[in-house]
């Protein structure tokens, strides 16, 4: 489940779009919450879905729920990059 990368990091990694990880910096291209930035808090494969933090729906009980995001409706502005897994496969 990969998302494109900002411009920035762009240059720097060499890479197009790169798979999210839990605590990655997006920032929301599409839909309804366009604009906003958050860190991902969850990635539901089955369903192929991310949620977003601060992006979330008041239920009536008083919980709060993350609202499930397509990931090519995002683009990671930051990389939580301490994974030595992920540093490997980004310098590819």
């Amino acid at each position: 489940m990969s998302a494109r990368l900002s411009d920035e990091l762009r240059k720097t990694t060499k890479k197009r779009n790169v798979p999210l990880v839990k605590g990655d910096k997006v920032k929301i291209m599409r839909g309804e919450y366009y604009g906003k930035e958050g860190k991902v808090t969850m990635i539901d494969y089955k369903y192929y879905k991310i949620g977003v933090e601060g992006v979330v729906v008041k239920k009536p009980n008083g919980k709060e729920k993350s609202i499930p995001i397509h990931p090519s409706n995002v683009m990671i502005m930051e990389l939580k990059s301490t994974d030595e897994k992920r540093k490997k496969s980004i310098g590819r």
